[in-house]
């Protein structure tokens, strides 16, 4: 899809300030003649249209946030909506939810919907299918335009706006340390392919466990669930080729399936098999024997990513994107041996 021509496009080509190329095309008499004659015919020429958001009365506001999910499927998501609107509603927003369901084009139209003028700020945690086309011109627009925007979770570095994660790796970490400290030896890792950003970094911190003890990586003990398949027969390939003594998944989900599929191959937990997930949902506290969890804080970041994204609507200071890491803690169960 060819990019749209912006106001900063244009300002670029005459060498002219972006407030300048809007006062030409809003036909201002600050701006001379031949200069706005020559701008409006640039902007005409390679079909600029403005900005619906950027076109609004100044200061006039809906009171209204976006937020933009790839599922609720996942516990963490529903947790990070109930940090997200204890703020807007102490702050005097309203918030409007729509999901990707891990679909790109869904989430250019759940952004294209919020950016017409409903909503005064978004809130995105970027889709699978975003981030394994590596197809971020949707954001482009919207960060040119200055428009207020924070990402969460799953999130791309390049772009000059707020951002809320998750120190993914230390929680790998962590969680991969204790495996070893309880006297497992052959630790598999359950993780996503590796175009989505969460499980990248979780991959990392569990191999920089592995190398801190001195062992090596063992990459028949990786897994990388494609989650269009079936995800209890892709972790039963592992047992197939590999007997692991230590499980490492990169969510809950993984985890228990992974439970599952030890118990049928007759293997007790944690007595044969040490499992530890990340994220602690109610499949985590339930699985029999509970699970022991990397747990992530969801509802702590949802109130992050609100406060920042309502600082950012309300501020007139200058602009400065701000990238708010927060920290994990191991919850220990039962499903690890006792130290």
């Amino acid at each position: 899809m060819k990019p749209k021509i912006t106001l900063k496009n244009i300002a670029k080509e005459f060498d002219v300030s972006i407030s300048t190329v809007s006062k030409s095309l809003k036909n201002s008499h600050e701006i001379s003649i031949d200069l706005k004659q020559k701008i409006q015919e640039y902007a005409k020429k390679h079909h600029y249209k403005p900005n619906s958001l950027a076109v609004r009365l100044q200061n006039q506001q809906t009171k209204t946030i976006g937020v933009v999910l790839p599922n609720i499927v996942h516990h963490f998501f529903s947790t990070v909506i109930q940090g997200i609107e204890e703020v807007t509603n102490q702050r005097g927003y309203n918030v409007m939810i729509c999901l990707s369901n891990e679909s790109y084009e869904k989430e250019v139209l759940n952004i294209e919907m919020f950016t017409s003028g409903s909503v005064d700020g978004l809130i995105v945690s970027i889709s699978k299918e975003t981030q394994k086309k590596n197809d971020y011109s949707h954001f482009n627009d919207l960060i040119e335009d200055d428009f207020p925007i924070v990402m969460f979770d799953r999130v791309n570095d390049k772009f000059e706006c707020d951002k809320v994660i998750i120190d993914d790796v230390s929680g790998s970490i962590n969680a991969t340390n204790h495996l070893i400290e309880i006297g497992c030896k052959k630790i598999a890792l359950i993780t996503t392919p590796k175009h989505i950003t969460v499980g990248t970094l979780r991959r990392r911190g569990y191999v920089k466990a592995i190398q801190n003890h001195g062992q090596e990586v063992d990459i028949d003990l990786i897994v990388e669930v494609d989650e269009r398949e079936n995800i209890k027969e892709q972790i039963e390939d592992l047992f197939d080729n590999e007997t692991p003594d230590g499980i490492f998944a990169v969510n809950e989900v993984y985890a228990v399936s992974a439970m599952n599929v030890a118990r049928e191959r007759g293997f007790k937990i944690p007595e044969d098999i040490s499992i530890i997930g990340f994220t602690d949902g109610p499949l985590s506290r339930l699985a029999l024997p509970p699970l022991t969890t990397v747990v992530q804080h969801g509802y702590s970041m949802g109130k992050k990513t609100a406060e920042l994204l309502i600082n950012r609507i309300e501020s007139k200071e200058e602009f400065k994107p701000q990238k708010v890491v927060l920290s994990t803690n191991l919850k220990i169960r039962k499903s690890t041996k006792s130290l």
